[in-house]
């Protein structure tokens, strides 16, 4: 794509004549009409790479996360806006969970010769809408021809006050374990959708369009409250196993204090394994030393449990009863 950047009238791109995806050069030019100047970006579209222009006294925050269709999403189950959100979620998320404050995003999108222009026009719709929402510019990339199957590679770059970035490794021991709200709602989609199941995107809102916590982590990045800190994607097992690892300390869970997404009609609350190691809801998970308040940008926030000495994970249910908690959420190459 060259250096790019974006964000406009979040209306579709008219073209004429094109069921297929346009040629390289000519959506390039499309998405060019789209732009307007942001001060983040120096030097955009028309050079080999973008120019960046970061905070003085700031230091770069860098991610990047891939959307493969038939791992990530299904056409025939995610309509192409939301493939575009989630796409962008991903990243944004990543940056939440350091405190950070997104400056520009990088899109580079492989496609198959027999995808409709259309279903691209409302991917970027999607993508497009949930920067705007963040005031963050699309600012280059790669576009290229798939031989099966859409790549959707997002990086997005953000920054941080000098040495403030929120890292997995500051728990210790003793460390209250605070989790943003409710768990459960993306798994819950995926489990209706592999049964054969119709649901509306507007019920299950987490899976369909995930809010990343960039509000909330920067308020918790301001005031000092987080230990240390990770988005959940792969689940809070897993994600809370992460943590562990790079903190050297263990976890302890209360499984009634574990909040539980409400699903359904009429509502009712996932099973407690679906919120345990489920993915994809792109909540914070955070430890800290001092009083966290139970609402943060108008999103529920519940202490599920402490840091603990060691490196073990265990879940305490209702009557007292312990056992092992294992990272049991989304791993790639797992067996």
């Amino acid at each position: 794509m060259c250096s790019a950047r974006l964000l406009g009238s979040a209306s579709p791109i008219a073209y004429h004549g094109f069921a297929l995806p346009l040629p390289e050069r000519a959506l390039i030019a499309a998405l060019r009409r789209r732009i307007r100047p942001r001060p983040a970006i120096v030097t955009g579209i028309g050079d080999d790479c973008a120019v960046l222009r970061v905070p003085a006294g700031h230091e770069m925050l860098v991610t990047t996360d891939f959307s493969l269709e038939g791992v990530h999403f299904r056409r025939d189950w995610h309509p192409a806006e939301s493939v575009g959100h989630r796409c962008l979620a991903r990243g944004l998320s990543d940056l939440a969970a350091m405190g950070g404050v997104p400056v520009a995003v990088f899109l580079s999108l492989a496609l198959p010769g027999k995808v409709p222009q259309r279903w691209v026009d409302r991917f970027f719709d999607g993508l497009l809408n949930l920067a705007a929402e963040f005031n963050v510019p699309l600012a280059g990339g790669d576009t290229s021809q798939s031989p099966d199957g859409i790549l959707a590679d997002i990086m997005v770059v953000g920054s941080v006050p000098k040495g403030k970035a929120i890292l997995r490794s500051g728990a210790r021991a003793g460390d209250r374990i605070y989790v943003t709200g409710g768990l459960g709602e993306s798994a819950a989609a995926l489990e209706a959708l592999r049964a054969g199941r119709k649901i509306k995107a507007a019920g299950y809102p987490r899976h369909f369009h995930p809010q990343p916590r960039i509000g909330i982590g920067q308020f918790l990045r301001r005031r000092g409250l987080a230990s240390a800190m990770i988005d959940l994607s792969d689940g809070l097992s897993t994600d809370l196993c992460h943590l562990c690892e790079e903190s050297g300390v263990g976890a302890e869970i209360q499984s009634a204090f574990v909040p539980r997404a409400l699903v359904g009609k009429p509502a009712r609350a996932v099973a407690l394994d679906v919120a345990l190691h489920g993915g994809e809801d792109y909540e914070l998970l955070f430890t800290s030393a001092k009083q966290v308040p139970s609402k943060i940008a108008g999103v529920s926030v519940s202490e599920i449990g402490r840091m603990v000495r060691g490196s073990k994970m265990v879940l305490v249910d209702e009557s007292g009863a312990r056992k092992r908690l294992r990272p049991e959420g989304w791993e790639h190459f797992r067996r």
